[in-house]
């Protein structure tokens, strides 16, 4: 599979996504799917995907999403995944080996010449805030949809708002410094939390019927199991991992024990189980 150059307006992201943020995906892909499985599935739901749909799967990474729309699309209709990462694709297509529904396309979707009028759903889970000029992102995916298309995604909304990040992130700030915080709309998990911005960026791109649904589910931190496998995936994945990065190991050993300690009460038979909070937005065009 080729590499996507590191150029262009999301290079940042590119070399992310290929050099740290995929890898570790790949690592926890398991983990991940468990915990975010009910929320991509909510969104397509909510979208009503439907047989013989043609749908787009934006930051698809790992594939999971992709899978599960190909399962609703069935034999006559199409899903292509689009993602930056490389290794992340690779899983994807070793996931949906043999299936003729579903392929999978390294590019930038900001940037990418999709066919106009190609795809009946536009759909993403978290995979929409990475974007370094989101107007500019949704405008280009708004020309792939056919007239009467759909848009359908999940972002999260605040930090502040999703204690499964916050509780290990407080914990390890016991024992380093706090990571830089990027500008609100600066490219990240949060930068769609401000539904009024997100909101004018659909509408910008001739999107309509623009509607915002309130989720409060609760997450199994790390897909569920024992209480140091959640210890583990949060000082993976998620603001603790960003502050930690730069850690000694005396101080990380530290930080588990904290995040450990924070993570306590919400240990259930099931594993963690944590507070979380996004959105489900969706538009059309018309």
């Amino acid at each position: 599979m080729p590499r996507l150059e590191a150029t262009g307006p999301n290079a940042e992201q590119i070399t992310y996504w290929n050099e740290h943020g995929g890898p570790r995906w790949v690592t926890l892909q398991a983990a991940l799917d468990e915990q975010l499985a009910p929320l991509g599935q909510a969104v397509m739901d909510r979208a009503v995907i439907a047989a013989g749909e043609r749908v787009l799967d934006v930051g698809c990474g790992c594939g999971e999403t992709s899978l599960e729309l190909a399962r609703r699309v069935g034999a006559r209709g199409t899903v292509l995944g689009v993602d930056i990462s490389m290794v992340m694709l690779a899983r994807a297509a070793e996931r949906a080996a043999g299936l003729a529904n579903v392929r999978f396309l390294e590019a930038d979707a900001q940037t990418h010449a999709f066919a106009p009028a190609s795809v009946d759903v536009v759909f993403s889970r978290f995979g929409v805030m990475f974007f370094s000029d989101p107007h500019a992102a949704f405008a280009n995916l708004a020309r792939a949809l056919a007239p009467g298309g759909r848009v359908a995604f999940t972002c999260w909304r605040a930090l502040a708002d999703n204690p499964w990040m916050t509780v290990p992130l407080f914990a390890a700030l016991q024992h380093v410094p706090p990571p830089p915080i990027p500008a609100p709309d600066a490219p990240g998990p949060f930068a769609f939390a401000d539904a009024h911005r997100v909101r004018g960026i659909l509408a910008d791109a001739g999107l309509a019927e623009i509607t915002f649904e309130t989720r409060h589910d609760t997450l199994t931190l790390g897909g569920g199991g024992s209480l140091e496998a959640a210890v583990d995936f949060a000082m993976q994945m998620g603001p603790a991992s960003i502050a930690i990065r730069q850690a000694d190991p005396e101080t990380v050993k530290r930080v588990a024990a904290s995040i450990g300690e924070a993570l306590t009460p919400y240990l259930t038979p099931d594993g963690v189980a944590m507070p979380s909070a996004s959105w489900i937005v969706t538009a059309r065009r018309l």
